[in-house]
């Protein structure tokens, strides 16, 4: 299996993802604190992904 590096904007989308998520574990945001590990598990699932998947 060949493992490579996520690209840039996938990993900037996936940190984006997992601070929302925290943010939302740690304060009141409406939406985001309902949705709080399911955005951080989203997170982790696209950084997964960009390492399995080449040029993604």
């Amino acid at each position: 299996m060949n493992l490579s590096a996520p690209k840039q904007m996938t990993f900037i989308v996936a940190v984006v993802l997992a601070v929302l998520g925290l943010l939302g574990l740690l304060i009141q945001l409406g939406f985001v604190t309902s949705m709080a590990s399911w955005l951080i598990l989203i997170g982790f699932i696209v950084l997964a992904a960009g390492c399995f998947v080449p040029n993604l």
